[in-house]
């Protein structure tokens, strides 16, 4: 399955950068994220890999993340994968105005075994939820919203 989405930040793309990187800020806007652990190679640098952990509900998902690009302030690219899943995330970030940043993201869901079954039927939630993440990207960049503070989703 591919697509892709895109949402316009209020910031200049340095800020954006910024912000995207923190990794200690990610679990203000990455709904349900728990921990962020290194796995191998240097955090930020292609080829590393990080374990993340995210909690929705009652159920845990965790997945790695390895990098497969990290040209920033224009591009970084990375992989997904949890069990059942292989996600390959572009991210472009564009400056379209001193104070505006348009971030693209074409996605690529490789689904097997039963999640391939639950993807078919629920094929549009993936793109929804990676525009929700999008949403809530901005919203803490531009406005400083914590997902966290809906009641419940602290570590």
């Amino acid at each position: 399955m591919r697509y892709t989405e895109e949402i316009e930040i209020a910031l200049p793309r340095e800020e954006v950068v910024r912000l995207f990187l923190d990794r200690e800020s990610m679990p203000k806007w990455q709904k349900g994220l728990r921990s962020i652990e290194p796995v191998s190679g240097e955090p930020g640098e292609v080829g590393a890999r990080t374990r993340l952990v995210f909690v929705t509900g009652r159920r845990r998902i965790e997945m790695i993340e390895t990098i497969l690009a990290n040209d920033l302030p224009e591009t970084f690219h990375a992989t997904y994968d949890a069990k059942g899943v292989h996600n390959v995330c572009e991210n472009y970030l564009y400056e379209v105005g001193p104070d505006r940043t348009r971030w693209v993201s074409p996605n690529v869901f490789e689904l097997r075994g039963a999640t391939k079954l639950v993807g078919t039927i629920f094929r549009g939630a993936f793109p929804r939820e990676t525009r929700a993440q999008m949403r809530r990207f901005k919203e803490f960049a531009e406005h400083g919203a914590d997902v966290r503070g809906d009641g419940g989703e602290r570590s």
